[in-house]
């Protein structure tokens, strides 16, 4: 039987590139940190490009290929339609740039070399900044996320490793990186962390252990914990308390993501003993995990839709889906697409463009199998029943 992509197309002016975008004048002065006193817990389709039949701005359905039938990269070119990057390095982080669906394109970072390139099918990656980081251990440019306000100020947002702390970064258009919140605690291991939005007008920062997992229990350490953040490094202006610190108790966080109505948050964390999907819930105790895998398959990016929660794998290297029934339970254990071969391999990165169509990052040039176009930014469906916008 044949194999069926949805499309999809949103009603969104396109993003236009970081480079050429009017600078916001902010200070250069970092924000500093003081211990709080009291820490409270809380909780690729068919991408229908030009030309294409069918793009008319609603819903379709068209064929597309099996896997056998598309042929196998070429050295950066791939033929798979839905990848929009390639050659690149480890690809962490990724962040989706506005757009109608048309013309799909995002911002991605490499660990290893704190580039941020602007991806876009049939475009070479394009460098639009580079932070200096240190990429020891799991460490490097590992977090990426647009400014909540990124139609007016064009800011982009980096988290990253320096060799004496991990620090977030902002970095407006034609301008160096600066430094907004430094002193979060480096370690041996525990040095990943990962930025999302909350669609609240927030900036999420979730941070790794620092290797110390003391650190996490800490409330007078940033190391493994939900920071809730305005564009300055400040606590966001509506957090429960005058605080940055949401929730702790986080060992190595792979992805942190809001629902687009800014209804539900989640944050994704790799433990020894297994990998952990949380709710947040803004007030309240980080809780229970709402799903756990005893098997750690590398739970990283992670996106937030009507239907369910999503998350990219890094050592499994597949897709899961975990449909939410009516009272916010999940109703069953993940639905697994894009494993054993039939997707891109490994993922880390992962982003919502718009309710059914998400952006990820691979990594499979940090201890998998790539390919010859390899690492790539791939487009993914997120559409309930959808299975992926991969291979399947």
């Amino acid at each position: 039987m044949g194999v069926r992509w949805r499309t999809l197309v949103a009603g969104v002016t396109v993003g236009g590139a970081l480079l050429t975008a009017s600078c916001a004048t902010f200070s250069d002065q970092p924000a500093e940190w003081h211990p709080q006193d009291e820490l409270t817990p809380q909780a690729a389709p068919d991408p229908e490009l030009p030309g294409d039949e069918g793009a008319t701005g609603g819903t379709a359905e068209t064929e597309r290929p099996r896997p056998s039938e598309v042929p196998p990269p070429n050295g950066c070119t791939d033929y798979n339609p839905a990848v929009i990057g390639t050659c690149m390095s480890t690809v962490v982080a990724v962040a989706a740039l506005p757009g109608d669906g048309q013309e799909p394109a995002a911002l991605v970072g490499e660990r290893d070399t704190g580039r941020i390139l602007r991806v876009k099918q049939g475009v070479e990656p394009q460098v639009v900044a580079t932070v200096p980081v240190d990429a020891r251990s799991d460490g490097g440019l590992t977090g990426l996320a647009l400014s909540p306000t990124y139609a007016e100020d064009q800011l982009l947002f980096a988290y990253v490793t320096t060799p004496t702390d991990n620090r977030l970064v902002r970095i407006a258009p034609g301008d160096t990186p600066k430094p907004v919140l430094t002193g979060i605690p480096r370690g041996p291991t525990g040095n990943k962390g990962t930025l999302g939005l909350d669609h609240r007008g927030a900036l999420l920062l979730a941070t790794g252990n620092a290797g110390n997992p003391a650190l996490a229990r800490n409330p007078n350490s940033l190391a493994g914990k939900v920071l809730r953040l305005d564009g300055t490094g400040q606590p966001a202006p509506d957090n429960p308390t005058p605080a940055r610190i949401v929730a702790n108790g986080l060992y190595s966080p792979g992805g942190v993501c809001g629902s687009m109505d800014g209804s539900r948050l989640w944050v994704t964390d790799q433990t020894p003993s297994g990998d952990r999907l949380y709710a947040l819930q803004l007030g309240e105790p980080l809780g229970a995990p709402a799903w756990s895998w005893p098997d750690r398959p590398g739970v990283a990016g992670c996106a937030s839709t009507p239907d369910g929660v999503w998350v990219v794998t890094e050592r499994a290297g597949n897709l899961q889906n975990l449909p939410l029934a009516q009272d916010g339970s999940f109703s069953g254990k993940p639905e697994v697409t894009m494993a054993d071969g039939e997707g891109f391999g490994r993922m880390s990165g992962f982003d919502l463009m718009n309710e059914g169509l998400a952006v990820a990052g691979t990594v499979n040039k940090d201890g998998g199998k790539p390919v010859s176009s390899d690492d790539r930014a791939v487009l993914i469906t997120v559409l309930q029943g959808g299975g992926g916008g991969g291979p399947d």
